[in-house]
Protein backbone atom coordinates (compact mmCIF):
# COMPACT_ATOMS: atom_id res chain seq x y z
CA UNK A 1 0.00 0.00 0.00
CA UNK A 2 2.87 2.30 0.78
CA UNK A 3 4.28 1.79 -2.71
CA UNK A 4 0.88 2.46 -4.32
CA UNK A 5 0.51 5.64 -2.34
CA UNK A 6 3.99 6.70 -3.35
CA UNK A 7 3.18 6.15 -7.01
CA UNK A 8 -0.18 7.95 -6.87
CA UNK A 9 1.10 10.98 -5.03
CA UNK A 10 2.92 12.53 -8.02
CA UNK A 11 -0.12 11.89 -10.21
CA UNK A 12 -2.44 13.60 -7.77
CA UNK A 13 -0.07 16.52 -7.49
CA UNK A 14 0.08 16.95 -11.27
CA UNK A 15 -3.70 16.69 -11.55
CA UNK A 16 -4.16 19.29 -8.84
CA UNK A 17 -1.71 21.64 -10.59
CA UNK A 18 -3.54 21.24 -13.90
CA UNK A 19 -6.84 21.92 -12.20
CA UNK A 20 -5.45 25.07 -10.62
CA UNK A 21 -4.13 26.26 -13.98
CA UNK A 22 -7.49 25.64 -15.62
CA UNK A 23 -9.26 27.62 -12.95
CA UNK A 24 -6.71 30.41 -13.22
CA UNK A 25 -7.19 30.63 -17.01
CA UNK A 26 -10.96 30.76 -16.87
CA UNK A 27 -12.44 34.09 -17.97
CA UNK A 28 -14.11 36.29 -15.37
CA UNK A 29 -17.85 36.44 -15.04
CA UNK A 30 -19.80 38.76 -17.39
CA UNK A 31 -20.76 42.18 -16.06
CA UNK A 32 -23.52 44.70 -16.76
CA UNK A 33 -26.08 42.01 -17.51
CA UNK A 34 -29.32 43.74 -18.57
CA UNK A 35 -32.64 42.74 -20.11
CA UNK A 36 -34.23 45.04 -22.71
CA UNK A 37 -36.86 45.00 -25.46
CA UNK A 38 -39.36 43.24 -23.26
CA UNK A 39 -42.42 41.78 -24.97
CA UNK A 40 -45.09 39.25 -24.08
CA UNK A 41 -43.14 36.25 -25.43
CA UNK A 42 -39.56 37.47 -25.91
CA UNK A 43 -36.80 39.59 -24.42
CA UNK A 44 -33.17 40.49 -25.17
CA UNK A 45 -30.35 39.91 -22.68
CA UNK A 46 -26.99 41.67 -23.13
CA UNK A 47 -23.77 41.80 -21.14
CA UNK A 48 -20.15 43.01 -21.17
CA UNK A 49 -16.88 41.08 -20.91
CA UNK A 50 -13.80 42.56 -19.19
CA UNK A 51 -11.07 43.50 -21.66
CA UNK A 52 -8.00 41.35 -22.06
CA UNK A 53 -9.72 37.99 -21.65
CA UNK A 54 -10.18 35.54 -24.53
CA UNK A 55 -13.86 34.62 -24.78
CA UNK A 56 -15.10 32.27 -27.49
CA UNK A 57 -18.77 31.98 -26.51
CA UNK A 58 -21.38 32.27 -23.82
CA UNK A 59 -23.84 30.21 -21.82
CA UNK A 60 -27.19 31.42 -20.45
CA UNK A 61 -29.23 29.76 -17.74
CA UNK A 62 -32.90 30.76 -18.03
CA UNK A 63 -35.58 29.61 -15.61
CA UNK A 64 -38.98 30.68 -14.46
CA UNK A 65 -39.15 31.92 -10.92
CA UNK A 66 -41.87 29.40 -10.07
CA UNK A 67 -39.56 26.58 -11.20
CA UNK A 68 -41.89 25.24 -13.89
CA UNK A 69 -39.41 25.60 -16.77
CA UNK A 70 -35.62 25.78 -17.11
CA UNK A 71 -33.53 26.28 -20.25
CA UNK A 72 -29.80 26.26 -20.90
CA UNK A 73 -28.45 28.11 -23.95
CA UNK A 74 -24.84 27.56 -25.02
CA UNK A 75 -23.07 28.96 -28.08
CA UNK A 76 -19.37 28.93 -28.98
CA UNK A 77 -17.23 30.42 -31.78
CA UNK A 78 -18.99 33.75 -31.48
CA UNK A 79 -18.21 37.21 -30.22
CA UNK A 80 -21.83 38.20 -29.62
CA UNK A 81 -22.63 39.97 -26.38
CA UNK A 82 -26.41 39.67 -26.65
CA UNK A 83 -29.03 36.96 -27.07
CA UNK A 84 -32.77 36.97 -27.80
CA UNK A 85 -34.87 34.80 -25.49
CA UNK A 86 -37.86 33.29 -27.32
CA UNK A 87 -40.94 31.29 -26.35
CA UNK A 88 -41.37 33.01 -23.02
CA UNK A 89 -44.63 32.82 -21.10
CA UNK A 90 -46.83 35.88 -20.99
CA UNK A 91 -46.83 37.93 -17.77
CA UNK A 92 -44.33 35.60 -16.04
CA UNK A 93 -41.26 36.14 -13.83
CA UNK A 94 -37.87 34.85 -15.02
CA UNK A 95 -34.33 34.62 -13.69
CA UNK A 96 -31.24 34.50 -15.93
CA UNK A 97 -27.51 34.10 -15.39
CA UNK A 98 -24.76 34.42 -17.98
CA UNK A 99 -21.37 32.66 -18.21
CA UNK A 100 -18.41 33.39 -20.48
CA UNK A 101 -16.79 30.47 -22.30
CA UNK A 102 -13.01 30.67 -22.66
CA UNK A 103 -10.32 28.41 -24.09
CA UNK A 104 -9.93 26.53 -20.79
CA UNK A 105 -13.48 26.43 -19.48
CA UNK A 106 -16.37 28.54 -18.34
CA UNK A 107 -16.49 31.45 -15.97
CA UNK A 108 -18.51 31.66 -12.83
CA UNK A 109 -22.15 32.59 -13.34
CA UNK A 110 -23.01 36.26 -13.26
CA UNK A 111 -25.37 37.83 -10.77
CA UNK A 112 -28.95 36.77 -11.12
CA UNK A 113 -31.19 39.12 -13.09
CA UNK A 114 -34.94 39.10 -12.56
CA UNK A 115 -37.42 40.32 -15.18
CA UNK A 116 -41.10 39.96 -15.97
CA UNK A 117 -42.61 39.58 -19.43
CA UNK A 118 -45.44 41.82 -20.58
CA UNK A 119 -49.06 41.09 -21.25
CA UNK A 120 -50.41 41.02 -24.79
CA UNK A 121 -52.35 44.22 -24.10
CA UNK A 122 -49.31 46.08 -22.76
CA UNK A 123 -47.43 48.35 -25.15
CA UNK A 124 -44.75 49.95 -23.00
CA UNK A 125 -42.27 47.77 -21.07
CA UNK A 126 -42.41 47.93 -17.29
CA UNK A 127 -39.28 47.88 -15.12
CA UNK A 128 -38.88 45.54 -12.16
CA UNK A 129 -36.01 45.07 -9.74
CA UNK A 130 -35.32 42.95 -6.65
CA UNK A 131 -32.97 43.65 -3.78
CA UNK A 132 -29.43 42.47 -4.57
CA UNK A 133 -30.15 42.04 -8.30
CA UNK A 134 -29.31 44.25 -11.25
CA UNK A 135 -32.10 46.57 -12.33
CA UNK A 136 -33.17 46.02 -15.92
CA UNK A 137 -34.70 48.65 -18.17
CA UNK A 138 -37.03 48.22 -21.16
CA UNK A 139 -36.92 50.68 -24.03
CA UNK A 140 -39.56 51.10 -26.70
CA UNK A 141 -37.11 51.53 -29.58
CA UNK A 142 -39.50 50.20 -32.23
CA UNK A 143 -41.96 53.02 -31.65
CA UNK A 144 -39.21 55.67 -31.90
CA UNK A 145 -38.03 54.16 -35.19
CA UNK A 146 -41.56 54.19 -36.60
CA UNK A 147 -41.99 57.87 -35.69
CA UNK A 148 -38.78 58.81 -37.52
CA UNK A 149 -39.86 56.88 -40.62
CA UNK A 150 -43.25 58.64 -40.66
CA UNK A 151 -41.57 62.08 -40.51
CA UNK A 152 -39.30 61.20 -43.45
CA UNK A 153 -42.25 59.92 -45.53
CA UNK A 154 -44.29 63.08 -44.87
CA UNK A 155 -41.35 65.30 -45.87
CA UNK A 156 -40.89 63.41 -49.14
CA UNK A 157 -44.60 63.64 -49.96
CA UNK A 158 -44.63 67.40 -49.36
CA UNK A 159 -41.61 67.80 -51.64
CA UNK A 160 -43.30 65.85 -54.43
CA UNK A 161 -46.50 67.88 -54.02
CA UNK A 162 -44.53 71.12 -54.44
CA UNK A 163 -42.84 69.82 -57.59
CA UNK A 164 -46.17 68.71 -59.11
CA UNK A 165 -47.80 72.09 -58.33
CA UNK A 166 -44.92 73.95 -59.99
CA UNK A 167 -45.15 71.73 -63.06
CA UNK A 168 -48.90 72.30 -63.40
CA UNK A 169 -48.44 76.05 -63.15
CA UNK A 170 -45.81 76.08 -65.90
CA UNK A 171 -48.02 73.87 -68.07
CA UNK A 172 -50.99 76.29 -67.73
CA UNK A 173 -48.80 79.25 -68.72
CA UNK A 174 -47.51 77.44 -71.84
CA UNK A 175 -51.05 76.38 -72.78
CA UNK A 176 -52.38 79.97 -72.52
CA UNK A 177 -49.57 81.29 -74.72
CA UNK A 178 -50.28 78.67 -77.39
CA UNK A 179 -54.01 79.48 -77.46
CA UNK A 180 -53.32 83.23 -77.89
CA UNK A 181 -50.95 82.57 -80.78
CA UNK A 182 -53.54 80.40 -82.56
CA UNK A 183 -56.21 83.13 -82.29
CA UNK A 184 -53.91 85.70 -83.89
CA UNK A 185 -53.14 83.39 -86.81
CA UNK A 186 -56.83 82.69 -87.64
CA UNK A 187 -57.89 86.44 -87.66
CA UNK A 188 -58.92 87.56 -91.31
CA UNK A 189 -56.86 90.30 -92.99
CA UNK A 190 -58.24 93.38 -94.88
CA UNK A 191 -56.43 92.47 -98.07
CA UNK A 192 -58.76 89.53 -98.75
CA UNK A 193 -62.03 91.47 -98.27
CA UNK A 194 -64.73 91.17 -100.96
CA UNK A 195 -64.65 94.10 -103.52
CA UNK A 196 -67.69 96.28 -103.69
CA UNK A 197 -69.77 96.43 -106.91
CA UNK A 198 -70.16 99.86 -108.61
CA UNK A 199 -73.44 101.60 -108.01
CA UNK A 200 -75.95 101.93 -110.84
CA UNK A 201 -77.44 98.51 -111.00
CA UNK A 202 -77.03 96.15 -113.90
CA UNK A 203 -75.27 97.32 -117.09
CA UNK A 204 -77.43 97.33 -120.15
CA UNK A 205 -75.97 96.52 -123.50
CA UNK A 206 -76.27 99.29 -126.15
CA UNK A 207 -78.10 98.43 -129.46
CA UNK A 208 -77.27 100.17 -132.67
CA UNK A 209 -80.31 101.76 -134.41
CA UNK A 210 -80.72 100.68 -138.03
CA UNK A 211 -79.78 103.28 -140.59
CA UNK A 212 -82.60 104.53 -142.98
CA UNK A 213 -81.75 105.46 -146.51
CA UNK A 214 -84.19 108.02 -148.19
CA UNK A 215 -84.52 107.81 -151.98
CA UNK A 216 -85.85 110.86 -153.85
CA UNK A 217 -88.00 110.40 -156.93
Amino acid sequence: MARVSALLSPVLVLFGCDLCLVRANRPPSPVNVTVTQLKANSATVSWDVPEGDVVIGYAILQQRQDGQMQRFIREVNTTNRACVLWDLAEDADYIIQVQSIGLYGESQASKRVHFRTLKETDRLPSNSSNQGDITMEGLDKDRQLQTGEIIIIVAVLLMWAAVIALFCRQYDIIKDNDSNNNKEKTKPSSEHSTPERPSGGLLRSKKKSPSVNIIEV
